[in-house]
């Protein structure tokens, strides 16, 4: 019993200094962010112009896939057969 508790004090203090070492380690290796700095307020005129950009080339098909028909063959199944299952005389493993 005084074991078990033991072994429960030890995990929550060895995951408490973990977590407490990630903070510190978190903050110490943080960059600090600095104010900006203040300047006179001025004035600047942009023009902007928009040119349309070139329409994008014809869409081709990467792949041709095979035509499906209702009534005909499926294009998709395997061409590979099985060999059938080989035949024992009954009583021999």
């Amino acid at each position: 019993m005084t074991s078990s508790r033991l072994a429960r004090r030890l995990a929550l203090t060895a995951g408490g200094a973990a977590i407490i070492g990630m903070v510190s380690l978190t903050a110490a290796c943080g960059e600090a962010e600095q104010a900006p700095e203040e300047t006179t307020p001025t004035t600047t005129t942009t023009t902007t112009t928009t040119t349309t950009p070139p329409p994008p080339p014809p869409v081709e098909p990467t792949e041709k896939a095979p035509r499906i028909d209702p009534g005909g063959p499926n294009p998709f199944s395997p061409t590979v057969h099985a060999p059938p299952p080989p035949t024992a005389v009954p009583g021999h493993h």
